[in-house]
Formats: structure tokens, sequence, C-alpha cells
């Protein structure tokens, strides 16, 4: 069965607690002399429809560090499923490297590259999820307040592709996630649904805001997103009015509990969703946060090419 990271969800509470036990082992391990050549011989291909920052450098330098190496491969190289078919494209990187990764748009098809490669295929983001953001968001948390149930992790903003993997890794990890956006802006109802169906075993609790002011009382963590995502620029005015009310600012996050933190996934409109008084103050962990993915992906890898 080949090791695939498609959805935080199709993994279990333990499954993903040993991805973030094996995170920050593999953490402390750099930072003690460096990680083992474990993934010694091994390439990662990685597919890129969107630009990226974070993605590309994490996962280069996560390889790397493994003993591996990654090779970039620009939309203008693969025109996945229009130059070439995605399951042509599948097929042959099956017979040239040990892994995928890819950074698409549509969610589809990172799907049906899972489907028609033969070697492991991670998710690096869709228009639907970013479950690799998710694993380095819920180590950043752990790493601040522990494995503890019952923690209240309060997202402001738009309800994309970082809320609901955000919203997913919460529900199995027994961490109760609230959010507050515009109406007309919410999580897909199908991502819900799939959230709803986790949290009897977990017991963690889904609530939906209107008002962000409601929505970060009792807040543990307080996590926003850019208003407008890549492929959305056209919206982009209509989203700056709509999100207004929404932007993380001194006043909001004095409303949530006094030892909260902030998140956001980057790239930041700074003074837009997130002002610089907070996303450079003493409750912020963004850079933190960034540099865990790195670590997270040294942990998804080990796990995708079954050395961990």
């Amino acid at each position: 069965m080949k090791n695939d990271f498609l959805h935080i969800t199709d993994l279990s509470p333990v499954e993903i607690q040993d991805l973030l036990d094996l995170a920050i082992a593999l953490k402390k391990e750099y930072f003690n002399g460096g990680n083992p050549p474990v993934l010694k011989g091994k390439a990662l291909a990685m597919v890129f429809q969107k630009p990226s920052l974070r993605t590309r450098v994490s996962f280069e330098m996560a390889m790397q560090h493994l003993g591996g190496h990654a090779m970039y491969l620009s939309p203008a190289e693969i025109g996945l499923g229009q130059r070439e078919s995605i399951a042509d494209v599948a097929r042959v990187l099956s017979g040239y490297v040990h892994g995928i990764m890819a950074r698409v748009f549509d969610h589809d098809h990172i799907v049906e590259l899972a489907k028609w490669a033969s070697v492991p295929v991670i998710n690096g983001l869709t228009d639907y999820n970013h479950p690799c953001q998710a694993l380095a968001d819920a180590l950043t948390i752990q790493e601040k307040f522990g494995r503890g149930r019952g923690l209240n992790v309060t997202y402001i903003g738009d309800g994309n592709n970082v809320a609901v993997s955000l919203m997913h890794v919460c529900a199995k990890l027994g961490w109760n996630f609230t959010i507050a956006n515009p109406v007309g802006y919410e999580i897909a109802p199908s991502a819900i649904e799939i959230a709803k169906q986790i949290t009897p075993e977990t017991g963690a609790e889904i609530s939906f805001y209107n008002n962000p002011h409601d929505a970060v009382k009792d807040a543990d963590v307080i996590y926003t997103d850019t208003w407008t995502s890549m492929g959305q620029e056209e919206e982009t005015a209509k989203r700056e009015e709509a999100f207004a009310e929404y932007q993380v600012n001194h006043r909001l996050v004095s409303e949530a509990k006094k030892d909260s933190i902030v998140m956001h996934c980057l790239p930041a409109h700074r003074n837009h969703e997130l002002t610089d008084e907070v996303a450079d103050g003493s409750q912020s962990v963004i850079f933190p946060q960034a540099h865990n993915r790195l670590h997270a992906q040294k942990a998804i890898l080990a796990r995708a090419f079954g050395v961990a």
C-alpha cells in the first residue's frame, strides 16, 4: 500500500500524533547535529501549478537534510492535464522518482495523480485543502500547549483550503475549532460534514460565527489567512470590503486568552488581515510556524518513503 498524504482526515488521531512525534524528534535531531541520511538515493519530483516560497523550500531542504534529492518542475514544464494527461504524467514520473509532491489548483488533480502513480503522492496544496500546512500548525500548537485535548482554536477569515485542513486536524486531535467569517465565505458544507463525523470520537466541538469578537472569546489560538487566495485576484476589492471587520488586530487579540498565540500560514498581506503590531508582537508565532513546515515535511517524507 502506498503512503500517500492527500488529506489529514485519511489518518487516524494516533497516526497524526505519531507524525507529530516524529517531526518533533527530527527537529530535535537536526538542531543537535543533523539528521542521518535515511533518504539517501531517494528522489522527489515537486510539481507546481502555483508559485511557492515555503512549500518549495521546505520540501527541498527536508529532502536534503534527510540525504535525498528534490527536483522542481514548473507549470511550463509539466502543463498538468493540458500538455499531457495527469494519468500519463503520474506514470512517467513513477518510473523516474521515488515520490511526487504536487501543489495544484483543482483538488481532483492531486487525487488523479495518486490514482495513477505507483509512488507516494503528497498534497502540497489544492484549492480544497492544505494538509502539510495543517500538520505544521498542529506541531506549532503542541509545542506551545502540549498534547492535551480541549484547546480552543479560532480561525478568523475566509473558509478556504487552510481553514478546511485546520478544522480537520483540530477535529482529529480533540481541539475545539471555531471560525468567524462574513456570510457567503463559509467553509464548504461537505468539509464541515467530514469534521462533524470525527468529533464524536474525539470530543472536539465545531462552532461558527459571523462576529469575530464573539469567536475569539476563550481562544488559545487565533489564526488568520489572506482574504484573497491565488486564483481569486479579480475578487480582491469585493473581498477587502467584505472582510474589513475581520482584521486580527490588537483589540481582537486582547479579547482572547492572555496567553493566546497568533498564527498565519503566510504570505501575509500586512495591515489587511493582520496588523504589523500583531504579526511582530509577543504573541505571534508566525515565523516559528513557517519554520515548522520544514520539520513536519520531514516526517511526511519519512512516512511516505517508509523509513519511519
